[in-house]
């Protein structure tokens, strides 16, 4: 072999040693990532969560565990009329001298009460249509009854909304719903009867949904995410959009089909999915719970002190948020804008100076770091990610959205899927009614027997 044939074999070495360290250094990164440090659910985090699970995004507050100083408790108080009285009848006579002492006067009464619930049980009532005859003509007169009594024998409006709050606020599934329904009042309510009533609700409903959907497009500052949602044996989306009084659920077919947001106004709190770019006539605040978990995972595994120090920065600035709710002092302001673009240019000038990533070809992008990525993108949307400090009703992250996305994955998780996309679209519906009715305070059961008695409530 000549000298040069070895200096080129050398180079091929040596560029292939180091394409090979770059995907060690990546898959490494990737055994380290977790549900703390990136978007990945808790769920595909394994059994093994206790070493990482300990850590938080949260730091010490220095308190005490418990309730704190101030914290208002709750317990059992007696009341001053209760249902039942169940008296315990002092002894006839004296246990210590044998004397009768059955007709000496109560001295006093030591009360005790115990809060239960009544046995279940199913109520039958029966209506009585009168029918009279004209004396006169001889026309039949009959009384009238209510709309809801239709059939000979049938369900009330209770047992409906029973079925209906126990399967779409706690997702138990038709054929043990069943079960449970039989157990409690001890009649067995068919699978077919909870799906019909869960359709007439959803019916019901959808003019005050539609509406919902008017209200938070419309509100000053709105949550936004998207979710897979298996539909028919195929993945396709739910997407939420929602504020802290309202909530509204869609499926669609594909993850990118936002022309239902058209004419949505205001600002709009999401996790950076570029689609949501796309929207106009609104600005954007972009979740920093997502960015610490990022910057957490370049801390730890990369060790880069560029991200640590962010961590802290945005930290910091939630603080200051909290602190002064309505306006956050200039000086404050310049100072924290000022560290945010100091840490970026430090971070930007190490990947800088880090010798270019290995491509397969000289097509396509340049290929950057993990945490080269991030930091050109915190730089090229820094406004969207400090707006939480320049505008009072912006939050720091975009858990609204995804604590109401949370309870639809525990449904796909019980469920498995949907059958078909008109289920789905009645069970978004539902759903918007009662996320809506809960974070209004409403009472879920009183909301469902007026709305399937043919009242549904109205939202403010």
């Amino acid at each position: 072999m000549s000298r040069e044939e070895q200096e080129q074999k050398i180079i091929a070495l040596e560029k292939e040693n180091q394409a090979l360290r770059e995907r060690i250094a990546e898959l490494e990164r990737r055994l380290g990532l977790n549900s703390d440090n990136s978007s990945q659910p808790p769920s595909s985090d394994g059994l093994n969560k206790k070493p990482h699970r300990t850590k938080s995004l949260r730091g010490k507050s220095g308190r005490k565990t418990g309730g704190q100083k101030g914290h208002r408790g709750q317990t059992l108080e007696q009341v001053s009329e209760p249902d039942r009285l169940v008296k315990h009848l002092a002894p006839d006579s004296c246990w210590g001298c044998g004397c009768d002492v059955s007709r000496e006067k109560v001295v006093s009464v030591i009360k005790r009460q115990v809060f239960d619930i009544p046995e279940p049980r199913m109520e039958i009532t029966e209506h009585q249509v009168e029918i009279k005859r004209c004396p006169r003509c001889e026309e039949k007169l009959e009384g009238c009854l209510t709309e809801a009594v239709k059939a000979p024998v049938q369900y009330g409006v209770r047992i409906k909304a029973v079925s209906t709050y126990l399967q779409h606020q706690h997702f138990i599934p038709e054929d043990r719903l069943s079960e449970a329904i039989e157990d409690l009042y001890g009649c067995r309510i068919s699978t077919g009867t909870i799906a019909n009533t869960s359709k007439s609700l959803a019916q019901i409903m959808s003019p005050v949904v539609e509406k919902l959907a008017i209200s938070v497009k419309a509100a000053p500052v709105k949550h936004l995410d998207e979710t897979g949602f298996r539909i028919c044996g195929k993945t396709q989306w739910l997407h939420v959009v929602s504020t802290e009084t309202a909530t509204w659920y869609r499926p669609a077919v594909k993850r990118k089909d936002l022309e239902p947001l058209e004419g949505i106004t205001g600002r709009v709190i999401h996790d950076h999915w570029k689609s949501y770019f796309q929207l106009e006539n609104v600005s954007h605040g972009l979740c920093n719970a997502h960015h610490l978990r990022e910057l957490k995972a370049l801390a730890e595994i990369e060790q880069e002190s560029w991200a640590f120090s962010m961590r802290k920065l945005l930290t910091l600035a939630n603080k200051y948020r909290h602190r002064y709710p309505e306006t956050i002092p200039k000086p404050i302001l310049i100072r924290l804008t000022q560290l945010y673009q100091s840490i970026l240019q430090r971070g930007l000038n190490f990947h800088e100076s880090q010798p270019p990533l290995t491509r397969k070809s000289n097509r396509g992008r340049v290929k950057r770091r993990v945490g080269h990525n991030l930091l050109l993108r915190l730089s090229d949307y820094a406004s969207d990610v400090l707006r939480f400090l320049f505008e009072p009703d912006v939050p720091f992250t975009n858990n609204q959205a995804e604590r109401d996305l949370r309870m639809m994955k525990c449904k796909q998780k019980i469920s498995g899927c949907f059958r078909s996309g008109d289920n789905a679209l009645d069970f978004a519906k539902i759903r918007s009614f009662l996320s809506t009715a809960r974070k209004q305070n409403l009472n879920l059961l009183k909301v469902i027997i007026q709305a399937l008695s043919g009242k549904p409530p109205v939202f403010s």
